[in-house]
């Protein structure tokens, strides 16, 4: 795991970008924070869908992929629950379904008091390619 975490690390620069450090991965696993900066917010002043978006769909591509199969989105679905301003925020994907070529992940997204932030659901179709060579 630590080949999918240190790829993830290194490669995905837009993850990096926006502040998201990747905490965990297991098989199927992968956990991350984002901590909430001025950069983060909209209009409103609390986090823009587009940042928690980019968290979990982050996650979602490190628990795909850490099969050591590029595994690539198909089809994705986020539900906003709780708006936030300021603090941290964790995202926590789960394989919840998976087979040849197409695999299903949840994410949850919560803030550092626990709180349920964002719900998100995504598939994957996974290609013969190692993402690790």
């Amino acid at each position: 795991m630590e080949q999918v975490k240190s790829f993830f690390t290194r490669e995905d620069h837009f993850a990096r970008h926006t502040g998201i450090q990747l905490l965990e991965v297991e098989t199927g696993r992968a956990r991350a924070k984002l901590d909430i900066e001025p950069h983060h917010l909209n209009g409103a002043k609390t986090v823009h869908g587009g940042a928690i978006f980019t968290l979990t769909d982050f996650v979602f591509a490190v628990a795909a992929n850490s099969h050591g199969t590029l595994a690539m989105g198909i089809n994705t679905s986020t539900s906003f629950i709780r708006a936030v301003a300021s603090g941290t925020l964790f995202a926590e994907a789960e394989e919840i379904a998976i087979n040849r070529k197409l695999a299903s992940y949840q994410v949850r997204v919560t803030d550092q008091d626990g709180n349920l932030v964002a719900q998100f659901q995504g598939t994957v179709y996974r290609k013969e390619n190692q993402i690790i060579p």
